[in-house]
């Protein structure tokens, strides 16, 4: 969400932008529908201050019937006029939730993810002197993941975790946890059940309202009873990530300029319909509907050199726990045509995959200026006493499924077996490598 008055002091700009994002906008149709708003609001104003005169003379005298029929009169005008402003501001607000935010100036100019670009890349990838499994087929001979199972009992990308995997899995949440923490990030378990403003809020509604056609978020209608004991249905979703709920913290307050940053690092379960993958990565984990994640946010001050720096500094620490576990990655900026409305810079990490013979995404870090703030109306007050909204940021630290996807192929050796990384053996009660099983559960 974009100031109206910044839109119209960079029209162009933010024109060039949405044609850079791939983004439909009418800025001529919003900047007149927001005239005809300032109208309105005008003539309501005008009409509500004569009749609060109107009204304040009948107190004085008693009222004439010319004086209670002009009274009437403003009543049913100023709530006509009220309707009109409602209508228009629905539709206003349609428009507004499009504008995007000019990129930076380094955001590569592309109009698909073919046109991101290498920025980094760490570690060498292995070289096998064996022909390599794919982690489907080392998580089935080791015991590690039960796919028949977990579709059996949850449908369509359902898998049950078992043995290492689970120690492997909760031992990359715990490093990145402790990782962070010692960081000076504020550690937060967040609710993964939330009201459809927090998604609106951080971007994750493609309109202002839930779209089950586009939106790849599962919604849950729930009947709630109020203490009046009547029934209320109240629509609730389920978060693919832990960075809407941690933006939402603050919704609605003005903090202290003293207090920014703020970080906090997030631990959560995370849901995906994942609409729009249909045909795509059907077997296994690379792509599926639940799983774990530890996520960095940051809220900052309205000052585009901090909140880069900050962006920088959580990129670092993403890849200092791949670096952690010897994982080869590289670091991608993400292009204009790539890029949601919000972002105004944004990175991907991508660990190597054997069985792909690619990188696969492990992590993504968008900086949103103030974006989201705008939607979840986050202010702070600075050391004049001047009210801005903040600027936000995410980044992931760890996802479950990839990451376990990476140590399985990049750790197996000759023989099945699994290395486990030294950073997790103590996870693992020291065990350093994975082996068969002699029966299963």
């Amino acid at each position: 969400m974009l100031d109206i008055k910044f839109i119209r002091e960079n029209k162009k700009e933010i024109e060039l932008a949405a044609k850079n994002k791939n983004i439909k906008i009418d800025l001529d149709k919003l900047l007149k529908i927001d005239d005809d708003k300032r109208g309105l609001i005008l003539q309501i104003n005008d009409l509500r201050a004569e009749r609060n005169k109107l009204a304040t003379q009948s107190k004085i005298n008693k009222p004439s019937g010319e004086q209670i029929a002009k009274g009437k009169k403003l009543k049913e005008k100023i709530a006509e006029l009220e309707n009109n402003l409602t209508e228009i501001n629905q539709v206003y607000l349609e428009i507004a939730i499009k504008a995007p935010t000019i990129p930076s100036e380094d955001t590569p100019i592309g109009k698909s993810e073919r046109d991101n670009v290498e920025v980094y890349k760490w570690g060498k990838l292995p070289e096998f002197d064996f022909q390599p499994k794919s982690y489907i087929e080392l998580a089935k001979e080791l015991d590690l993941i039960d796919f028949d199972r977990g579709v059996k009992t949850s449908g369509y990308r359902g898998y049950y975790l078992k043995n290492e995997a689970v120690m492997l899995v909760m031992g990359f949440m715990m490093h990145a946890l402790e990782k962070l923490i010692k960081k000076g990030f504020t550690p937060i378990i967040p609710p993964t059940l939330v009201k459809d403003f927090v998604l609106f809020g951080s971007g994750y509604f493609a309109g202002k309202k839930y779209n089950s056609e586009i939106d790849e978020i599962y919604k849950i209608a729930n009947d709630k009873k109020s203490s009046d004991k009547e029934i209320k249905k109240e629509d609730k979703f389920l978060i693919g990530t832990a960075e809407p709920s941690l933006l939402a913290y603050y919704a609605d307050e003005i903090l202290d300029e003293k207090d920014l940053p703020i970080k906090f690092v997030g631990f959560s379960q995370c849901y995906r319909s994942e609409i729009g993958s249909y045909g795509k990565d059907t077997k296994g984990i690379y792509r599926v509907h639940e799983f774990m994640k530890v996520e960095q946010v940051a809220i900052c001050s309205a000052d585009i050199e901090k909140a880069d720096k900050i962006h920088q500094e959580m990129m670092a620490l993403s890849k200092e726990l791949h670096e952690d576990l010897g994982l080869p990655y590289r670091q991608i900026q993400i292009c204009t045509g790539d890029m949601s409305a919000g972002k105004y810079k944004m990175f991907d990490l991508e660990a190597w995959m054997p069985s792909r013979n690619s990188y696969g995404e492990t992590g993504s870090a968008s900086n949103f200026l103030d974006w989201q703030s705008r939607r979840l109306n986050v202010k702070y007050k600075d050391k004049d006493g001047n009210k801005k909204y903040v600027y936000m940021l995410n980044n992931t630290a760890l996802p479950s499924p990839r990451i376990l996807i990476a140590v399985l192929e990049n750790y197996q050796q000759a023989d099945g077996s699994i290395i486990v990384p030294k950073v997790l053996r103590k996870y693992l009660s020291g065990k350093i490598k994975i082996t068969k099983k002699t029966s299963h559960g």
